[in-house]
């Protein structure tokens, strides 16, 4: 049975799906498609039910979870992983509602926490997370909410933190910073839902066991990444929560549902999140 699974050519993405993608594991009678696509547009077509199996941001679930479920492997979710607001210039906090912030999409993660940690903020410009240092630079936005490798980049550019977002939402809430999740279709039989996400984890897991196999594959989409930035994206991005949610990133889940809907983020969910 083929099936098409949609994520991001980032190298926490493609470290986790290269044994499902290459069959470095038995995927029993499963053979998977991928689909590379930005963190944005995997969200926008997440909202067309475009693909059966999808990366997407937290944010983006809330409003998609009439038609998928949450699978427990696959997330990336942590500590000290957060979005980060930064510009060229000094800005003062109380001086952002005035100032042009770019985001890396309007259904990212990055963007939620945004407007928990500055609701006022009115001035925003969507782009492509890999265009915003230059957008700051360019003085085209006086600041932007930076995403994936972008954070151990924008310091050599010159470019200044205003306030890192994950650590925001970890001092203020007490829970890991969910990010992205795989989502699956939720019309599909639960024993199949069942035996994807167990695929899933042994391909997080071998992966997590054979680092070094699945660098051919991270380093084709990884553009002109540097190694070292590649293993430190890794290193960020996936660890046990990776694997599995747990209770902990179980929490964490549910209290970034709970804060969306209290500030009128995101609606309500009605449906069981997880498969």
């Amino acid at each position: 049975m083929e099936i098409t699974i949609a994520f991001s050519p980032c190298p926490n993405d493609t470290f986790i799906f290269d044994a499902l993608i290459h069959k470095k594991i038995d995927t029993e009678d499963f053979t998977f498609i991928p689909v590379y696509e930005d963190v944005e547009t995997l969200n926008q077509n997440a909202l067309l039910g475009k693909y059966t199996i999808t990366k997407l941001s937290f944010h983006a679930f809330a409003y998609v979870s009439k038609h998928y479920q949450l699978l427990y492997s696959g997330a990336a979710l942590g500590n000290g992983c957060g979005p980060i607001l930064i510009s060229k210039n000094d800005i003062p906090i109380d001086k952002l509602s005035q100032k042009d912030i770019a985001i890396p999409g309007k259904l990212t993660t990055a963007n939620f926490l945004l407007s928990i940690a500055f609701p006022d903020l009115k001035k925003k410009q969507e782009m492509l997370f890999s265009e915003i240092e230059a957008a700051i630079l360019k003085n085209t936005v006086d600041a932007g909410v930076i995403i994936h490798e972008n954070r151990f980049t924008y310091q050599a550019k010159g470019l200044k933190k205003i306030i890192d977002l994950g650590e925001y939402w970890e001092t203020t809430y007490h829970v890991p910073i969910p990010l992205g999740a795989i989502a699956i279709a939720r019309n599909m039989p639960k024993e199949k839902q069942i035996r994807i996400n167990n695929l899933l984890r042994k391909s997080v897991e071998h992966a997590l066991e054979n680092p070094n196999q699945t660098m051919q594959y991270v380093k084709q989409y990884a553009k002109e990444m540097e190694v070292t930035v590649i293993r430190q994206h890794i290193e960020l991005y996936v660890n046990k929560f990776t694997v599995d949610f747990g209770f902990e990133g179980i929490d964490a889940v549910e209290k970034l549902f709970e804060i969306g809907k209290e500030n009128n983020i995101i609606p309500e969910l009605e449906l069981p999140i997880f498969i």
